[in-house]
C-alpha cells in the first residue's frame, strides 16, 4: 500500500472525529469516581504499545477494577489478534464513534498514530470520556491548543502516561534536586544515546514520516523535555535547534521495501527478521493483508523525511540553561545527564542496553564543590526503569494516593513537553530561536505552581 492509500485509509477512519476548541485545567485522576464498580475501559489503537502497557498487562494487574468494554482500530485483523492477546470478550470496531456510542466508555486509552492523538483525544472527551494518552499528546502546536481548548470546555480530563518521571533512579534525582544537593541549578547538559536496533526501528515504522510522528524531536525527545520539565519544576521559555538526516533515509546506498523482501539481506547491517518475535508477527504481518503496514520496513527508505541527529538549547523561564542531543545510531543506548548547581553537580550515565557492561543498578554521582564525591547506587527495574507498573499502579488502583513527588501527568504538561519539540522543529526550519510562548495560549511559568 502506499502512502497516499494509507492516508486515505486513516482519514476515512477518522472522517467522523471533529475537532473542538477552548483553555486547559490542571491534572486529575481519571479514576478518581467514588464508587466501587468497575470502570469501563475502551481504547483506540492496538499496536504493540496498546496491547502490552495498557493491554495485557492492565487486565493482568487491575481486572477487579477495570473492564475492557471496546477495542478499536483502523486494521480489524489487529483488533482481533489484540482482544486475544487481553484475553476479554469485549466487542471490536473500525468506526471509533460508533465504538464510544455503544460501549459509553468512562475511560479512553489512546495509543494510535501520534498525528491523530488530537482528534480521538477531543472527540472522546465530546463524547462524556477522560482520557489516558499515550505520549506525545499530539505533534503540532494547533492540535495541542485544540486539546487544550477541548478539556477546558468539556470539563473531562487528560492524563499524559509519562512513565519515565516514575522510573525510582529518576525519582532519586527529583528528590536530591528538591532537597538543594548542589544548590540552585543553573544548566544542564542532557545526552541521549539510541542504539543500532532501537534507534533504526523508529526509521522502519510509520515514525519516519514526519506528518505522522512530529519527527523525533516529538515522539522521542517529548520523554526527554518532561524529564527536564519535571526534574526543573519550571517551563521552557525558549529553544533553539539544528539537526539534519545524515544516515537513515536516502543516506543509503541499498534499500528495499521492507525486510522480508529485500535483495539484501546478506549486506544490510540493519537487516531485522521480524517473524523471530511472535508478538510483532502476530501483530502486524498476519494482518498486513488489511492495510498494506510493514513494520519492518527499510530504513534506507527514501520517503524518511525525519532527522537521525539533533541538538538543542533550551532556556527555561528559571534561568536554567540545557544543552540537548539526541543521537539515533549509537553502539549502545543510554543516556548521560548532569545538573550543574551553585554549590556542586549531580550526574548519572545510565546504560540501558547495547555492547557496555550493565550493572544490576544505575548510578548517580553527586560531587560537592568542597566536599566529597557521593556514588548513589539505585536498584534497576523492569519497565523502562520500573516506572511502567508504579504508573499504572497510579492510575488504575491508587489514584487517590498522594502525589509527593508530583509525577502525575496532566495536559498541560503534555502540552509543556511537546512545545519544545515543536519550537526545536521549527528552529531548524528558520534557523531562528523560536518562543513557546508564541506557539499557544500557554505562558511558561518560572515556578510550577
Amino acid at each position: 500500500m502506499n502512502n497516499l492509500q494509507e492516508t486515505l485509509n486513516r482519514r476515512e477512519f477518522l472522517q467522523k472525529s471533529t475537532l473542538a476548541g477552548a483553555g486547559v485545567l490542571a491534572s486529575a485522576s481519571v479514576f478518581a469516581s467514588g464508587t466501587s464498580a468497575k470502570r469501563k475501559v475502551a481504547m483506540v489503537g492496538t499496536g504493540h504499545r496498546g496491547t502490552s502497557m495498557w493491554g495485557v498487562a492492565v487486565v493482568k494487574e487491575f481486572s477487579d477494577v477495570i473492564e475492557f468494554v471496546g477495542l478499536c482500530d483502523i486494521n480489524p485483523g489487529r483488533a482481533e489478534t489484540a482482544r486475544k492477546m487481553l484475553n476479554v470478550n469485549c466487542p471490536l470496531f473500525t468506526d471509533f464513534e460508533k465504538m464510544m456510542r455503544e460501549t459509553k466508555p468512562d475511560i479512553l486509552i489512546v495509543t494510535t498514530v501520534d498525528a491523530t492523538h488530537d482528534q480521538f483525544i477531543i472527540k472522546g472527551m465530546e463524547m462524556g470520556a477522560d482520557i489516558v494518552t499515550e505520549k506525545p499528546m499530539t505533534t503540532d502546536e494547533g492540535k495541542c491548543q485544540a486539546i487544550l481548548d477541548a478539556e477546558k470546555r468539556t470539563g473531562k480530563k487528560v492524563t499524559v502516561t509519562f512513565n519515565y518521571r516514575y522510573s525510582p533512579h529518576r525519582q532519586k534525582l527529583y528528590e536530591l534536586l528538591r532537597e538543594g544537593a548542589i544548590g540552585k541549578v543553573t544548566s544542564v547538559d542532557f545526552h541521549w544515546y539510541l542504539d543500532t536496533s532501537h534507534g533504526a526501528d523508529y526509521f522502519r515504522r510509520w515514525h519516519r514520516l514526519e506528518e505522522k510522528s512530529g519527527s523525533l524531536w516529538v515522539h522521542k525527545a517529548s520523554h526527554h523535555f518532561d524529564l527536564l520539565n519535571w526534574w526543573l519544576e519550571s517551563e521552557p521559555e525558549s529553544v533553539y535547534a539544528q539537526g539534519a538526516l545524515e544516515h537513515y533515509g536516502k543516506n543509503g546506498t541499498i534499500r528495499g521495501t521492507n525486510c522480508r523482501s529485500c535483495a539484501h539481506k546478506a549486506e544490510c547491517k540493519f537487516y531485522f527478521d521480524v517473524t523471530k518475535d511472535k508478538r510483532l508477527t502476530a501483530l502486524y504481518v498476519d494482518n498486513e493483508k488489511h492495510d498494506g503496514y510493514h513494520r519492518d520496513g527499510c530504513v534506507f527508505k527514501e520517503d524518511i523525511n525525519i532527522y537521525d541527529k539533533m541538538a538543542a538549547t533550551i532556556h527555561y523561564a528559571n534561568g536554567v540553561n540545557v544543552s540537548y542531543s539526541l543521537t539515533t545510531y549509537s553502539p549502545y543506548e543510554g543516556y548521560r545527564i548532569a545538573f550543574n548547581g551553585t554549590k556542586g553537580r549531580l550526574e548519572a550515565w545510565v546504560k540501558e542496553s547495547g555492547k557496555m557492561t550493565r550493572e544490576p543498578y544505575d548510578e548517580l554521582m553527586l560531587s560537592k564543590n568542597f566536599g566529597e564525591v557521593e556514588y548513589i547506587k539505585i536498584p534497576q527495574a523492569e519497565g523502562h526503569g520500573g516506572g511502567d507498573a508504579r504508573l499504572r499502579d497510579k492510575i488504575f488502583r491508587n489514584p487517590n494516593a498522594a502525589d509527593t513527588f508530583r509525577q502525575s501527568a496532566g495536559s498541560r504538561d503534555g502540552a509543556m513537553a511537546i512545545l519544545v519539540g515543536i519550537g526545536a522543529r521549527k528552529s531548524m526550519k528558520t534557523g531562528q530561536p523560536v518562543k513557546i510562548a508564541d506557539l499557544t495560549d500557554l505562558k511558561p511559568v518560572a515556578v510550577k505552581a
